[in-house]
């Protein structure tokens, strides 16, 4: 009996010693504990999600790929997986498993490896909020502490779902719902079983035994997971056996974005660190919406590649990007290994030239598919000399492409066609005139050759697209739309600068006195100029500024009169929005609102509203419900669009009330909007009577016979040597601006040569703001506009119409081809009739120059 109370002594001295190690070690490693109760307040790292405005992802910023789950989210048998992998008694131990870890020691004793591991699900959320994973036995009596002091603060289901969010699952994806999305590209809710077992088991080793980078590996994993799930009788023996000849489905999935956008991404990513910082804005898990419209998105950058496209077409093929080889052509492996160094761009794909035909050539592409390019896809191709120059047109496919050469490819409508990288820069904005909101940004043809945003960061000179500002700015004073300005040479030049400036029209052509609608729909120069000498320089600067431009770079010189003054894209935009809107400048903004990782908002826009304050706008907000009245009951049934229209006038009218709306300041009055909208409105339609002959065109009449609408408005835009060239125009709803150039301010946009057997949509001649920026502004706003109602546009208050004579701008009493109904500010209409034998000083009434009228 001695030795068995020997033995107790003994054994209740080791279970002392053994106590008092575990109080010996808590207490040395207690100072160093951390405090478990920030898990109650944990903020998982979510990266940043850029949206837009009707949900689509644009983009995704941050390391670690994460998408949050509630427990009740993750489907049963994916956590029943995890527990027979990792835990299997999780919910009955506290923290740590005693038996877990005996019987990974008897494992250890007697196979001398560590085949079972003893961290719990605890221990491993432990591990991973709160400690390194370095393998030292401090660490793991930290571990074991810590994982006890969360028992005792988290219920079993909250260290779950801390545990299904946090774990690391390889290809950067923490969390079992990231790795569903980067393995599957599925919710967690769509796996297979198969798929959720080989999830399970990557916890061990995410790296080395994911599907993507170690196949066999992973799927033995998974196969250990699912039968243990069937030994503890969670699956049944046909799920086991579905499951385990289910073949490996994994590949690796980017973010799912729904919207390429990259340009305005980059514009939120850059907003969110500075308010931010790099790193909260990029692991707060915040959700950004944008204001961009996904299908004008689409339509936006389209609509500028078709046209880049068209541009560098018509200049001329500058040969191929490279050669591959020469003499014995290489096997398939050797083109295609060198074919995969180059990354497509946008839709250009590079490809070898195989074989070469009388008319046609045969290509192979990176996939290892071959394909013919057609005479059709090739016809384009004759040789670029300068910007200025092209060669002739080719007529057989060998005086385009040698065998061996690495060229770029694209699918044009049903063929595929040679292509090129266009060297030209283009972008294009659209706003919402009602209050500002960014619906299309595209800041370049292609984001990763440039990240440079055209639309905000680049300043270019303005060219014909400031006219509008400048006339507006005169009819403020006293000009009317049959104000007659003289359109001859201007022999007094502005030396303001050192330098005798005569600016010329282009093209060099001189009409005499000509009405002020007429000098702005077809861009003529000098009547720009004469028009500012009427305003005075002082007086045009200071309204350009009221439009948004900055004063800095406004040069102060006639040549403003001309487009001189540089700047960017977004100003343009806003600018011409004033006339869409009835007068006001509303401020641009791209973000709609931000939310928090919780879905809460916590920044919403506060735009400027095109409207006046209530107190401004009480009579005609009455004025308004009584037309309301009125038109139910005489107009409703035939204008249904009108109806609609007035209906979100009313709505529009209902958020300018809201107690607190921002109201965007009047620069200039409904009516000089109106005026000057329905010139430009001449700019696209012109005007006269053809039948007659006194018909003409404005700058932009291709836009006429594309958009085809009579609610469109828009201004051409050319600089000196066509180095820049602009399109800007509007509906009431809608303002976009087109610009091409190179960002090589030096560079020109050159000149065409017409060749009769050409293509039949070659444009010949200098480029311009009609011919170059003007396509892609027709083409966007053709779709953009596909299948809404055109506005019925109404002169506003304090607007009339009388009968003028075209060649005077006065009074007639005739009604034929030789008058037309012209658009008045009530009192400035003309007093005076026309004669038969009207003198040529009694046409004016600007202010005199000294220069000869006629000379």
């Amino acid at each position: 009996m001695k030795w068995i109370k020997r033995a107790l002594i003994a054994l209740f001295a080791l279970a002392l010693l053994g106590i008092g190690a575990i109080v010996a070690a808590y207490l040395y490693v207690k100072p160093e504990l951390p405090d478990v109760a920030t898990l109650k307040t944990v903020k998982l790292q979510t990266p940043l999600q850029v949206f837009s405005q009707d949900g689509k992802l644009i983009s995704q910023f941050g390391e670690k790929r994460r998408i949050p789950v509630s427990l009740d989210q993750v489907p049963k048998p994916l956590i029943q997986a995890i527990m027979a992998t990792e835990d299997s008694r999780f919910y009955k131990h506290h923290g740590v498993d005693p038996i877990g870890i005996i019987r990974a020691a008897v494992v250890l004793a007697a196979t001398g490896q560590k085949r079972q591991g003893a961290s719990t699900i605890t221990m491993q959320v432990a591990r991973n909020f709160f400690l390194t994973r370095d393998k030292t036995y401090i660490r793991k009596v930290k571990e074991i502490f810590i994982a006890m002091h969360i028992e005792q603060l988290l219920t079993k289901d909250e260290i779950l779902e801390l545990y299904i969010n946090r774990i690391y699952l390889g290809q950067r994806a923490y969390g079992f719902g990231a790795a569903a999305q980067v393995y599957y590209g599925k919710a967690l809710k769509e796996l297979t079983l198969a798929q959720q077992a080989m999830l399970a088991g990557l916890p061990k080793a995410p790296s080395s035994m994911n599907p993507i980078t170690s196949p066999v590996r992973a799927i033995i994993r998974r196969n250990v997971v699912l039968n243990r799930m069937q030994a503890v009788g969670f699956i049944t023996q046909a799920e086991y056996r579905q499951a385990i000849d289910s073949p490996i489905t994994a590949s690796y999935h980017g973010a799912e974005i729904g919207l390429y956008a990259p340009y305005i991404s980059e514009m939120v990513r850059d907003y969110m660190v500075q308010k931010y910082g790099e790193e909260e804005a990029y692991t707060g898990g915040y959700d950004v919406y944008t204001t961009i419209d996904s299908r004008l998105q689409q339509l936006a950058q389209k609509a500028l590649r078709d046209n880049v496209y068209a541009y560098d077409e018509r200049h001329g093929y500058r040969g191929p990007a490279t050669v591959l080889w020469t003499g014995k052509r290489p096997d398939d492996t050797s083109i295609l290994a060198e074919l995969a160094k180059v990354e497509s761009i946008n839709e250009l794909e590079p490809a070898a030239v195989l074989k070469v035909e009388s008319k046609q050539a045969e290509v192979m592409l990176t996939n290892g598919k071959t394909l013919t390019l057609p005479w059709d896809g090739l016809s384009w191709a004759r040789s670029f000399i300068t910007d200025m120059k092209q060669g002739p047109l080719p007529k057989n496919a060998d005086q385009i492409l040698k065998v061996g050469e690495r060229i770029w490819v694209r699918k044009n409508r049903d063929i595929w066609q040679l292509a090129q990288v266009p060297e030209v820069s283009s972008a294009v904005v659209s706003l919402d005139p009602h209050n500002g909101a960014v619906r299309t940004l595209v800041g370049g043809f292609n984001f990763k050759q440039s990240q440079y945003n055209r639309i905000t960061q680049a300043k270019r000179q303005l060219g014909s697209n400031i006219k509008p500002f400048i006339y507006a700015a005169a009819l403020e004073k006293d000009y009317t739309l049959a104000t007659m300005i003289n359109n001859a040479p201007i022999n007094e030049p502005d030396i303001s600068q050192g330098i005798a400036w005569r600016p010329k029209n282009s093209p060099n052509f001189y009409g005499g006195p000509t009405r002020l609608r007429i000098g702005l729909a077809q861009s003529i120069n000098v009547m720009s100029v004469r028009t500012m000498r009427h305003v005075g320089l002082d007086n045009t600067i200071s309204k350009l500024e009221q439009f948004g431009f900055d004063a800095a770079d406004l040069p102060r010189n006639e040549s403003i009169a001309l487009g001189s003054a540089s700047v960017t894209p977004m100003q343009v935009a806003a600018a011409f929005g004033v006339f869409a809107n009835g007068g006001y400048l509303v401020e641009p903004y791209y973000i709609d609102r931000v939310q928090d990782s919780e879905g809460k908002v916590i920044e919403k826009s506060h735009p400027t509203l095109a409207c006046k304050p209530v107190a401004d706008k009480t009579e005609n907000a009455q004025l308004t419900d009584a037309g309301v009245v009125v038109g139910e009951s005489e107009a409703l049934a035939q204008h249904e669009s009108e109806m609609t229209q007035l209906e979100q006038e009313t709505k529009a009218l209902a958020s300018c009330d809201a107690p607190d709306s921002r109201h965007a300041k009047q620069i200039i009055s409904e009516q000089n909007a109106f005026l000057i909208t329905d010139t430009l409105k001449s700019v696209i339609w012109g005007g006269g009577n053809w039948s007659k002959g006194t018909g003409w065109n404005g700058t932009a009449w291709r836009a006429a016979r594309v958009v085809k609408r009579h609610d469109i408005a828009g201004k051409t835009g050319t600089t000196n040597e066509s180095r820049d060239t602009w399109f800007s125009g509007y509906t009431p709803d809608l303002v976009s601006t087109f610009w091409v150039g190179f960002d090589d301010h030096s560079r020109k946009l050159g000149r065409t040569s017409w060749r009769a057997n050409g293509p039949k949509d070659q444009i010949s001649g200098a480029e311009s703001g009609a011919k170059t920026a003007g396509p892609g502004w027709n083409e966007f706003m053709r779709n953009a506009l596909e299948g809404t109602p055109e506005h019925q546009i109404t002169p506003p208050d304090g607007i009339i119409s009388v009968r003028i004579d075209r060649a005077t701008g006065k009074l007639t009493h005739k009604t034929d081809y030789t008058t037309r109904f012209e658009y008045f500010v009530d009192g400035t209409q003309p007093r005076d009739y026309a004669t038969d034998h009207q003198s040529d000083t009694e046409l004016f009434n600007d202010t005199p120059v000294s220069d000869d009228l006629f000379q």
